[in-house]
């Protein structure tokens, strides 16, 4: 699996590479004290060896003597492991001499082949006792007179004190490093947290942008991170350039317009009258439709900025004033949950679709008309890995409604179901294609007050924490 995250990334090569770097360093550090342990026990063996050739000579009866003291309590204690022995060679006749803790006993003699003598007639080799220690062996020959009496002298070690102290060594040295690694891996993410700071800085930058707070990226940030800042600031001013662009292109084209349609509808008035209403309900549609363009138009040049916002509750509660004031028999009532909602849109298109859906409600409502907003979950991160919110806006009335085939017809532009009231057929449409622009959508319903419901899914400006 992909590893996305930064710091998880991070984390990933310094934890692998720390625990390959401190492996391998233990490693080393056991081969090299083993080495050494060994190169120890041998230099050991070799003082005693020589302490016992030094002690040990041919007396007046000819036999072997001496008592050496190798100041090491273990020579004298059974089947420790630690022995010397000094015995007669070829025809030397002679009672041999071993220490107390060998006694009676007799240790193997490894063969040259296995172990032949090196340039000082010195040799080591590992054989088992009787007692079944693994032993180290220090051996040599040596002329002890003129005569050329000779004696095999022979000291040995349990190397299991040897493995005992290497495995204590060890053991120490894996906690060392293991506390050494645990530690160096805290440190490591402390760091890289402290280090990927003015990332996070940057996102709540952006999260103000997002959510209206601020025009720009601001604040103190790493000369590394700068040139993203800049990048990002130039392209917000970009973007609001074009977004002023397009509405100052929009502005000027309805204003051509706007003329042209006027005269059309002044000269209609001097036409018969049956001429004069055909006249008259073309160019209300044209100047509908032209006014539907140019908003969609609009919407498309700024869907993309992350400046839009639009506070839900004064937009709904400003609308409802007037319609109150426009329809005195009907009850008009607001209910966000919770109040203070916020949408990612332009005011006057939310104003627009509102607008709409509330004059549509209040031509056909009986005495009452709701709306209700509430947020909706957030959506899984896309393909884009941005995360959307958004706001459910039901307006409902208790009209006579529509049935299913009706809506698909209210739906298309130009379409009126009721040709004696006033109208371009217009609105509905005009909802759904502002709600599609913004990646939204709307629907229609039988409501449960009894007539039509509209629902609308806008997008919601994200208020996350950070």
């Amino acid at each position: 699996m992909r590893v996305r995250s930064l710091t998880e990334r991070v984390l990933l090569l310094a934890t692998l590479w720390s625990a390959l770097a401190l492996v391998t360093i233990a490693v080393v550090i056991s081969a090299l004290y083993r080495q050494g342990a060994e190169r120890a026990f041998n230099d050991l063996l070799h003082a005693h060896l020589f302490n016992v050739i030094n002690a040990v000579s041919i007396g007046e009866d000819g036999n072997l003597t001496g008592n050496p003291e190798l100041g090491n309590l273990r020579f004298s204690q059974p089947a420790s492991g630690w022995y010397w022995l000094a015995e007669p060679l070829g025809t030397f006749a002679s009672v041999r001499l071993t220490s107390t803790s060998l006694g009676v006993n007799n240790l193997p003699v490894a063969g040259l082949v296995d172990a032949p003598f090196d340039e000082n007639y010195e040799r080591f080799y590992e054989v088992q006792d009787y007692a079944g220690n693994k032993l180290r062996v220090a051996e040599t020959e040596v002329v002890l007179d003129g005569e050329s009496r000779a004696a095999r002298f022979r000291v040995a070690g349990n190397l299991t004190d040897v493995e005992e102290d290497i495995a204590a060594f060890q053991q120490r040295l894996y906690i060392a490093l293991a506390i050494f690694g645990f530690g160096g891996l805290a440190l490591n993410a402390l760091a890289i947290l402290y280090g990927l700071r003015p990332l996070v800085g940057a996102k709540r930058a952006l999260e103000r942008i997002r959510t209206g707070e601020a025009a720009s990226l601001e604040g103190e940030f790493p000369r590394e991170i700068m040139p993203l800042v800049n990048e990002v600031n130039a392209l917000i001013e970009s973007n609001r350039r074009i977004v002023e662009r397009a509405r100052m292109q929009v502005g000027n084209l309805a204003h051509s317009l706007k003329t042209p349609i006027a005269v059309l509808l002044n000269e209609s008035r001097a036409l018969p009258d049956q001429q004069a209403e055909v006249v008259k309900s073309q160019a209300e549609a044209m100047q509908a439709q032209v006014s539907s363009y140019l908003n969609r138009a609009r919407i498309a040049a700024q869907r993309e900025s992350v400046l839009a916002r639009c506070e839900l509750d004064q937009v709904a509660e400003r609308l409802i004033r007037v319609m109150r004031k426009l329809n005195p028999a009907t009850t008009f009532t607001f209910a966000p949950e919770p109040p203070g909602l916020a949408l990612a849109m332009e005011q006057q298109d939310i104003e627009e679709v509102l607008g709409n859906l509330l004059e549509n409600s209040a031509r056909y409502a009986k005495a009452r008309v709701t709306v209700t907003a509430r947020p909706l979950p957030a959506d899984e991160p896309g393909g884009d890995g941005v995360r959307r919110s958004w706001i459910e806006l039901v307006v409902e009335d208790d009209g006579p409604g529509l049935e299913p085939d009706q809506i698909t017809e209210a739906l298309k532009r130009g379409r009126r179901l009721d040709e004696s009231r006033p109208g371009t057929g217009l609105g509905l449409s005009i909802v759904k294609e502002i709600s599609s622009e913004y990646q939204g959508t709307f629907s229609l319903s039988r409501a449960s007050l009894g007539g039509l419901q509209a629902r609308l899914k806008l997008p919601a400006v994200i208020r996350e924490s950070v």
